[in-house]
């Protein structure tokens, strides 16, 4: 790509999620994660109406008479966006690849962040660690993000959920935010996923296409598996053949559901070619 045509479609990007940042999400955010890092500011005696689990029980024994710890908000957070770049990223029927879906769910996301002084880092991952973007704040770095999306080429097709929640549980020392980005066309991630939300509070965004849920009867085509490299070809005039891929998709569903549920994961599915601010409130409102 060009650098004419990169800082283009970098500022396109920038204009329509930044717009979307200051008209609706800072404050969302802010009230979905913001209240999730506190760190402990002093004791103080027992008052009325006090929540009886901040009773702090030493000091209590010691003083005879019921002493509380206060908290107070962590005015900056880390958030990381784990973002798959496996080839099945490459695929769209509605006008925008699934690529193109996360680039602007990752720009938002982003602006986001420093809009309520946080820092935001990046890692990209196929079925290795392509690469790691350490957490920093300010637009520079955002367009940084922004330019890797679009014109990053990974090393490998493949996908690993797990090898990226490795990296970050071991990357990222103190509990942060985290966005994991993917279309979750991945098996063997759960364990993983519920040692790193352990550690840290993740999210799961699901990236799909409307022809990845049912198959359209249009005779005798060849398909291929963008990550396998495998073709093969398929009669999709026969009912049991679109019977199958639907049954297919909803397993597939099924199972991220179970594993996310499993790992105290909230979740959100977002598809190409759709709005995804109501589904985004929805995921933040939900918290």
């Amino acid at each position: 790509m060009e650098t004419k045509e990169l800082l283009k479609k970098v500022r396109k990007i920038e204009i329509k999620t930044r717009g979307l940042t200051r008209q609706i999400f800072a404050g969302e955010y802010h009230s979905a994660f913001k209240g999730r890092g506190m760190t402990f500011s002093e004791v103080r005696e027992y008052q009325y109406g006090d929540d009886i689990r901040t009773i702090d029980w030493n000091v209590t024994a010691r003083f005879n008479h019921p002493y509380v710890k206060v908290f107070e908000e962590e005015r900056e957070l880390t958030v990381m966006l784990l973002i798959d770049l496996s080839a099945s990223g490459d695929f769209g029927t509605q006008e925008q690849l699934k690529r193109n879906l996360i680039t602007e769910i990752a720009a938002l996301l982003s602006f986001s962040a420093i809009e309520n002084n946080d820092k935001i880092g990046v890692i990209l991952f196929s079925d290795r660690i392509e690469k790691f973007i350490p957490p920093q704040k300010g637009r520079k770095h955002i367009l940084r993000i922004i330019r890797e999306l679009l014109e990053f080429q990974p090393q490998s097709k493949g996908t690993d959920i797990s090898e990226s929640l490795r990296f970050l549980t071991n990357a990222i020392k103190k509990r942060c935010t985290a966005f994991l980005i993917s279309d979750f066309r991945d098996k063997g991630y759960s364990k993983s996923l519920q040692v790193a939300n352990n550690k840290h509070d993740v999210a799961a965004l699901h990236i799909y296409d409307r022809r990845e849920t049912s198959m359209p009867s249009v005779g005798l085509i060849r398909v291929l598996d963008a990550e396998s490299g495998r073709e093969r070809w398929i009669d999709t005039s026969r009912s049991r053949v679109r019977e199958s891929y639907v049954m297919k998709w909803e397993s597939h569903v099924e199972m991220m559901g179970e594993i996310f549920s499993r790992a105290g994961v909230d979740s959100v599915s977002l598809r190409t070619g759709e709005d995804y601010v109501k589904p985004l409130m929805w995921l933040f409102k939900k918290r």
